[in-house]
């Protein structure tokens, strides 16, 4: 198994403090914005204004030219991630000619807030469309807080709970069309609350599972003590053993096992077993990585999990350290992921808490379609004011309640991971076995001098994405030398290594039209800093 493939995956920033800061550029090189870029059509940042009129007579303003690309739209990469939750409000002046248009399309504009560091931005985009008059200049605002918006991906949050918002990408006349656009744009506006820190980069405990045998017992606990009743909750009929045969590592993996076979213990006979795992670490804050593989099945429940040390529950491992003293959900409970058989493929995350457990409300998800086929890394990011929830970082819910008391918010003590699967009454006859794979478990805390860390391994940008043949790569400096450019298939396998030259502060990647569609990694060096990125060949 090739763990070395997690390593270049970028971790999601998340607020621990934050400042005002306006982003700004009215294009008469006074402003901020540091990079426009141009996607399937040409822009020119220094164009003089053809229309000195109305609301807007300054000399210089931005040229938006779509020649009739499918894709067209200009955008900005902002450096750090937006907070929409304090500054959700976005707004420009935009001048359409009606000679510069063709087509029937509606007269549009939209603002799209993406994620520039996933594979496939747009995937979890947000956007808001204005209709816009003809020739003449007009202000408009676009807020992600009051006007109507489309999540691309129906599980997303509302704009104003996410946390991962980094670019703005805006587009005349909609999109899959050949229709010609001209248009310009001036005074460009967010204020904005960007993320300053921290950043989780700190490896402080992990299991790469590289041993074969039993487990390792200075880092897990079998938890096997039945509650009170006989059962275990939710009407669940399997027993938690200490049996090898229900967790055991192999091939660089933990294998997680919950079989069909009949179990007595404790004076309970059982018809099913399966393994339930306490981390002997505890965190407060920070992120989670776990990559797993998923069994399938109705009636199988596999979870990646936590509870405070200090929950009293007898049989844990904390409670047996003296550390319990209050019960579920007082505790706290966050559930990093769960995937239920009868709902195959679809990965729920929630929290449980005081104000809302069992049937929480405070709960959301995203469907993999690859969950039981192939590996994914389900992560937490916790700080002292929320928990982000991401798959393959790729956010799907974010909880931050308003009001942090230790009804909603009992998240300021130590937590324990916790892995098992539960077995459900609706089994089926057939099954026999499954097994949750898990290739590591690791927690990242905040490192020293993170603000810089962060600045020094920003991902450069990157475009066209999806790409045909060119890749350009704008550097965060400029630099001269000659760069190897490593190219990397899905499953870590090198492909090629392509030596270019560095010219001023971009890099560019010809012959891409040689590969296959589908995605890619790639490694390079700059100034003995190392960079990584996704991207998707056409």
């Amino acid at each position: 198994m090739p763990k070395n493939i997690a390593l270049i995956f970028f971790f999601t920033l998340t607020i621990s403090s934050s400042f005002a800061q306006t982003l700004q550029d009215n294009f008469e090189g006074t402003g901020n914005v540091n990079t426009w870029f141009g996607d399937d059509c040409t822009i020119n940042t220094t164009f003089t204004n053809p229309y000195p009129s109305g609301i807007n007579t300054s000399s210089t303003v931005l040229k938006y030219d779509d020649q009739g690309g499918l894709y067209a739209n200009v955008r900005l990469e902002a450096s750090r991630n937006f907070n929409m939750n304090s500054h959700s409000s976005f707004s420009f002046k935009l001048y359409v000619p009606s000679n510069g248009i063709s087509g029937n399309q509606t007269n549009q504009v939209s603002l799209k807030l993406q994620n520039g560091e996933l594979e496939s931005p747009w995937a979890t985009q947000c956007e808001i469309v204005k209709t816009v008059k003809l020739n003449q200049w007009q202000e408009i605002t676009f807020d992600f807080s009051t006007d109507s918006y489309i999540n691309l991906d129906g599980n997303s949050p509302s704009p104003t709970q996410r946390v991962d918002f980094n670019r703005v990408v805006i587009q005349l006349n909609g999109e899959n069309n050949n229709d010609k656009v001209v248009a310009y744009l001036d005074d460009f506006f967010h204020q904005d609350t960007i993320i300053t820190a921290p950043i989780y980069n700190k490896l402080v405990w992990s299991d790469e599972f590289d041993v074969d045998g039993s487990i390792d017992d200075t880092k897990w606990f079998h938890q096997t003590k039945i509650p009170a009743g006989g059962s275990w909750y939710n009407g669940e009929i399997q027993h938690y053993t200490n049996q090898d045969s229900n967790a055991y590592v192999s091939d660089g993996m933990l294998h997680l096992v919950a079989r069909k076979e009949s179990f007595t213990d404790q004076g309970v006979t059982k018809t099913h077993t399966s393994a339930r795992l306490n981390s002997k670490f505890v965190f407060t804050y920070g992120r989670v990585e776990v990559r797993a593989k998923l069994l399938s099945g109705v009636g199988t429940w596999p979870a990646i999990w936590t509870l405070g040390q200090n929950i009293s529950e007898t049989g844990a491992y904390w409670e047996q350290m003296g550390y319990g003293k209050v019960g579920w959900p007082a505790c706290g409970e966050i559930d990093i992921m769960e995937h239920w058989g009868n709902n195959q493929n679809y990965i729920s995350s929630a929290t449980h808490t005081p104000s809302s457990f069992g049937n929480t409300v405070n709960v959301g998800g995203q469907v993999i379609p690859t969950a039981s086929t192939e590996f994914h890394i389900y992560a937490l990011e916790w700080t002292n004011d929320k928990l982000v929830f991401s798959v393959d970082s790729v956010v799907h819910f974010v909880y931050n309640p308003d009001v942090k008391n230790p009804s909603s918010w009992p998240y300021t003590d130590p937590q324990y991971i916790l892995l098992n699967i539960a077995i459900q009454s609706s089994i089926s006859p057939n099954f026999t076995r499954g097994s949750m794979d898990i290739d590591y478990v690791r927690v990242y805390e905040e490192g020293t001098n993170s603000i810089e860390h962060k600045l020094a391994n920003r991902t450069p940008f990157f475009y066209p994405n999806p790409v045909l043949n060119e890749l350009t790569i704008q550097l965060n400096k400029a630099t001269e030398q000659q760069v190897a450019i490593n190219l990397y298939s899905l499953d870590g396998r090198l492909i090629s290594t392509e030596k270019v030259y560095a010219t001023e502060n971009k890099l560019a990647i010809y012959g891409l039209s040689k590969l296959t569609s589908g995605m890619y990694m790639a490694n390079f060096s700059v100034d003995n800093q190392m960079y990584n990125f996704k991207f998707i060949k056409q």
